[in-house]
């Protein structure tokens, strides 16, 4: 993949602060402003370490990236694009992070044959392809766990009703929201 092909994202915090990871440049792509992971990883500080992460809908991996540099134990990250799933495994593999691995596929289906419980889940779907409601519908997360999505402002996605809400920003374009299974 050329340089042209190709764009750039910079991790914010931990022990990858300041590196910078290609992704390629896909129509739809677009990875959390650092503004916004540096927001959420202020409302998470306390909560990274040590915890097992699922980044569905991964694309250019800025969370779970963000989550290992930070000290997750373990993050797996999901994504249907293969360009985008291989460069994925290739940044993982510039950073020498043995403690991920990237599953390239349907988020949805992996998520309804895999449902494991995480410490934390990120679900950042492409805006407007209808993702983000079935990916919380097949979620089977423990009390204490974690969810953090990000959507159109346009969106009302269903809570499920044991999911109560740490925090939220809402801008013109989006909303990021964090919710703690009760």
């Amino acid at each position: 993949m050329s340089k042209a092909q190709t764009q750039q994202l910079r991790i914010i915090g931990g022990e990858w602060r300041s590196r910078r990871l290609r992704f390629p440049a896909l129509d739809g792509l677009r990875p959390t402003l650092d503004r916004v992971r540096e927001t959420l990883f202020n409302w998470l500080q306390f909560d990274i370490e040590g915890a097992r992460v699922l980044d569905a809908f991964a694309g250019s991996g800025a969370l779970g990236f963000e989550a290992l540099s930070r000290g997750a134990k373990e993050v797996i990250f999901l994504e249907k694009h293969p360009s985008a799933a291989l460069q994925l495994k290739d940044n993982l593999q510039l950073l020498g992070a043995r403690n991920a691995q990237v599953w390239a596929g349907d988020a949805l289906l992996w998520m309804e044959q895999n449902p494991e419980p995480f410490d934390l889940v990120l679900l950042d779907p492409p805006f407007g392809k209808g993702l983000l409601q079935p990916a919380i519908d097949l979620l089977a997360l423990l009390p204490g766990a974690l969810v953090y999505i990000e959507h159109e402002t346009t969106l009302t996605p269903v809570i499920p009703a044991s999911w109560q809400e740490r925090r939220s920003k809402t801008t013109k374009e989006f909303c990021f929201r964090l919710f703690e299974v009760v």
